[in-house]
Formats: structure tokens, C-alpha cells, sequence
């Protein structure tokens, strides 16, 4: 992240100034979202306070009218009494029947209005099926927010006779006004507040950072092959303190360490030059025994393609001879084993070439083109595929499945060469994938795990590049580098 990329300093300042501007939003978010909850909570406990207060008028009226108190008699018993009431709770009321026809209203222009003569089918559902026989609903209309309840008016035996409606408006200009005045003291009280928060953040940041500055301009001095000094600064927290005394003690262990270094490298390095030879020693060797016990096998001096045969077997074992010959003539030189020849070749052939040397019957070969040219080393391009598919034998010998398979497929994308080799085997596991091109790396019991490390340094020695996908049902290596135009 980009953040992340930013000095300590920058980090540790950016961080205290957008604490505090957090908790400063947050705490505004939580005061509007409590004003909002307060202020609907008192706007439904008002309705409910008005709707007890006309309940208790309305019990009055029904107790002291003369008319007979029935349902049908509701609009002659509140004719007058019903504005009374609305004067006295400055709320209009509407007094519906029990199947929500409009009996009474306070609004005399009342069909006139947008109020329909028939009580909401909805209201009226949820009335008769609320337990507590009452109901209020919320509604949005011309910007302005209502709430209308909806209550059963009962005879003296508690006989239902109509429905009380009432409309109420919620006027939140008052806690509009309140919440506006705390929110602007707020404001006022976090700003001077982030002003000294990002005042501290800088001086703070600064203090912590200075000792931190001065280990790391020692750190970018520090050599190997030099004698380097020690840091000592005074003053400095506990934490910055063992910093430095852990840097001083790597100072006094790596100058002993380059002394042991120093004596060890050239053991090491003829070490692995040892087992890369031994390693390129071994190639050749495999298949001028198998070539020879095919031989051996097949030997027949009646048969008539014996000339050409006993040719192809020549031929085999002069190359991986003239390969030992390279090994042996570039290990003088160190690093360049064995030396590069680079000559122009087809790659199809010299690929199908190098298979001629392995007897099992489940590997394929596969191309499109019958000549594909390339600026390669023949010795190397071979050592590349007998190595992969060597890598495969081993794969698929440990698996043993039903029916093993090899791959081995040459193809030109545009003016990339592609040399494929797939298997059927026990496959790379997740774990082993980023490393499998390592030197020294192996999951075999046998060998030292030089074959795809050195396939990897051949192929990129070409500007090519080698990468794997393996799978539970297939592995397959893919080696690319470019072909002549």
C-alpha cells in the first residue's frame, strides 16, 4: 500500500491526525443518529400522551350524553363536542365506524380535503389483528413527516363502537435547532482539539524518529569487507536503547564472521562446482548405458536395417562422448560447463533426437512443423530435453499409474519456440512449486537436485524462460526462447 511505503515519521503523524478526525466523525455520526431516535421516540410518546388525554374526553362525553351511546349515534354525540376537543388538543381527530366508514371528523371541509371518507384498508387490517387493539402507522407525504394511530373507542361493557383516528405532525424544528447548536460546539470543541493533536503528532513523531534516523544512516554504512563502527547515542527510549546494543553486537559477530568467511568461500564454491560436474558427468552416462543395453538387446547382424541402426546407436554415444569431452575440457574454466557452441538447428529434430535414447514405450512426440530453426546449443538443447523428460520418467515411477503417459510437444507461437513436456505422474506439490528451479533442490531420494536448476541457467543463457503447471491429473514443463526469423 502506499502508506506503507511512507517514512516512520510520516506514518506515526498521519496516523494520530486521522485518529483523532476519525473519532471526531464517529462521534457526530453517533450524535445525529441519537437525536434522530430521541426525536422518534418522543414524537410517538407525545401521540400516544394526546391519544390517552382525548380517550379519557371522548369516555366523558360517551358517559354523560344523552343520546343512546351506539355506533350508529356516534356523529350526533360529538356534533359540537368533537371540536371542543380539537381546540383543546390543537389535534384534528377522525371517528371512523368498525368497518372504516368516516362517522365524524374535526375538519369540516373534510370531503373536500385529501383525506379519503374511508379509513386505509391496511390501517384497518392491522387495527383488528393487533393485540393490543391498537395501531400507528408512519407515512412521508409533501416533505412532512406523520404519524396517524388508530384505536378502538369502547362503551361502558367494553363493546367497541368506532375507530379513533388521529394525525399527528412531527415538527422537528426544535430538535433540528438543538442538534445544529451541539454539533457546531462540537465541531468547535475537536478542531482546536486536532489542532494540538497534530501539533503533539509532529514534535512527537519528530522524537521518535530522530534516533531511529541516525541507526539508519549507520545501517546504509555498514560493509562486510570494512571495519565498521559502533553506534552510541545518549538519551534515547529503552526500546531505541536495545536497538542499538543488538546493532553493536552484530558488529563485534560480523567481524568475526567475515574472518570465518573469508576462509570458508573458496571450500565452498569448489564444493558445488564439484557437484555440478558430477552432476553433467552423470548425464551423458545414463544414456550410454541405455543405448548400450539396447544394443545389446537388439543386436541381430541378419536384420536389414542393421547399418542403419548400428549408426543411429553410433551416433548416440559419440554425442554423449563429445559431452564429456565438453565437460572435462570446460571445468578449468569454472563456470562455463560445459562451453557454449552455439549453431543453427532445428529444434524438432534435435528434440525427436534426443527421446531415441529412452526405451519407454508411453513417451510421444508431437509437432506441427517439421522444422522449426533455432540459434542453440545441440549438446545443451539436448541435455534440456533428457532432463525434463528424465524429470517425468521419475514422476510417473513413483505414481505407477494405470496408464502412464509422456507428452513431449515442439510448437512456433509467432516467433516463440515452445517445448512442452507433460506427464501423468505424482506431480509438484503446492509447497515445492516456487523453489523446484532452485540448485539443490530435490524431493527425490537420489541426486543432488542440479538437473532442473541447470535446465532453468541453459534456457535463460538463451533469453528463454521455463515455467511449470501441475496438477492431480497433469504436470507439464515449458520451455520457450526465441526462434530465428
Amino acid at each position: 500500500m502506499y502508506f506503507y511505503r511512507k517514512s516512520l515519521r510520516t506514518r506515526i503523524f498521519l496516523s494520530l491526525f486521522l485518529l483523532v478526525l476519525g473519532a471526531s466523525v464517529l462521534i457526530a455520526i453517533v450524535t445525529v443518529f441519537q437525536y434522530k431516535e430521541e426525536a422518534q421516540d418522543y414524537h410517538r410518546d407525545r401521540l400516544l400522551r394526546k391519544e390517552a388525554a382525548i380517550r379519557e374526553n371522548i369516555n366523558y362525553i360517551l358517559k354523560t350524553t344523552t343520546y343512546p351511546v351506539e355506533t350508529a349515534q356516534i356523529p350526533l354525540i360529538f356534533k359540537e363536542k368533537i371540536y371542543e376537543i380539537k381546540d383543546i388538543h390543537s389535534l384534528e381527530i377522525f371517528l371512523y365506524d368498525l368497518n372504516g366508514n368516516l362517522l365524524k371528523s374535526s375538519k369540516p371541509s373534510f370531503f373536500k380535503d385529501t383525506v379519503l371518507p374511508k379509513m386505509n384498508e391496511k390501517a384497518l387490517n392491522a387495527l383488528q389483528n393487533s393485540p393490543t387493539k391498537s395501531y400507528i402507522k408512519e407515512f412521508e407525504e409533501g416533505g412532512q413527516k406523520y404519524q396517524s394511530s388508530y384505536t378502538y373507542i369502547t362503551d361502558s361493557y367494553f363493546k367497541p363502537l368506532a375507530i379513533l383516528n388521529l394525525p399527528y405532525i412531527e415538527d422537528d424544528g426544535f430538535i433540528t435547532k438543538e442538534l445544529t447548536e451541539y454539533l457546531y460546539r462540537l465541531g468547535v470543541a475537536y478542531f482546536f482539539m486536532l489542532l494540538v493533536a497534530t501539533i503533539m503528532a509532529y514534535f512527537l513523531s519528530k522524537y521518535i524518529t530522530r534516533s531511529l534516523k541516525e541507526i539508519s544512516d549507520k545501517l546504509s554504512e555498514t560493509r562486510f569487507d570494512t571495519r565498521n563502527k559502533k553506534i552510541h547515542i545518549s538519551d534515547t527510549p529503552q526500546e531505541i536503547a536495545v536497538l542499538i546494543n543488538s546493532y553493536n553486537q552484530m558488529i563485534d559477530e560480523l567481524e568475526k564472521s567475515a574472518a570465518q568467511l573469508a576462509a570458508s568461500e573458496r571450500e565452498t564454491a569448489w564444493r558445488e562446482m564439484a557437484k555440478q560436474v558430477a552432476h553433467e558427468i552423470k548425464n551423458p552416462l545414463t544414456p550410454m548405458r541405455l543405448t548400450v543395453q539396447s544394443f545389446q538387446r537388439k543386436f541381430d547382424c541378419n536384420d536389414p536395417d542393421f547399418d542403419t541402426k548400428m549408426a543411429e546407436y553410433t551416433n548416440t554415444l559419440l554425442q554423449q562422448i563429445d559431452t564429456l569431452s565438453s565437460i572435462a575440457s570446460a571445468f578449468s574454466t569454472y563456470a562455463k560447463m560445459p562451453a557454449q557452441q552455439d549453431e543453427t538447428l532445428n529444434v524438432v529434430k534435435i528434440s525427436k533426437l534426443a527421446l531415441d535414447i529412452f526405451n519407454e514405450d508411453y513417451i510421444y512426440f508431437f509437432s506441427d512443423e517439421d522444422e522449426i530453426r533455432a540459434r542453440f546449443d545441440r549438446t545443451q538443447l539436448i541435455r534440456v530435453v533428457t532432463n525434463l523428460v528424465k524429470n517425468s520418467i521419475q514422476s510417473i515411477e513413483q505414481k505407477k499409474p494405470l496408464d502412464p503417459r509422456i507428452d513431449v510437444i515442439v510448437k512456433l507461437e509467432n516467433t516463440i519456440i515452445d517445448i512442452l513436456v507433460s506427464d501423468n505422474g505424482i506431480g509438484v506439490p503446492e509447497e515445492n512449486r516456487s523453489c523446484i528451479f532452485e540448485p539443490q533442490f530435490t524431493t527425490k531420494t537420489s541426486g543432488m537436485g542440479l538437473g532442473l536448476g541447470m535446465v532453468k541457467n541453459i534456457v535463460e543463457t538463451y533469453g528463454g524462460t521455463i515455467t511449470l503447471v501441475s496438477t492431480q491429473e497433469k504436470t507439464t514443463f515449458k520451455v520457450s526462447f526465441p526462434a530465428m526469423i
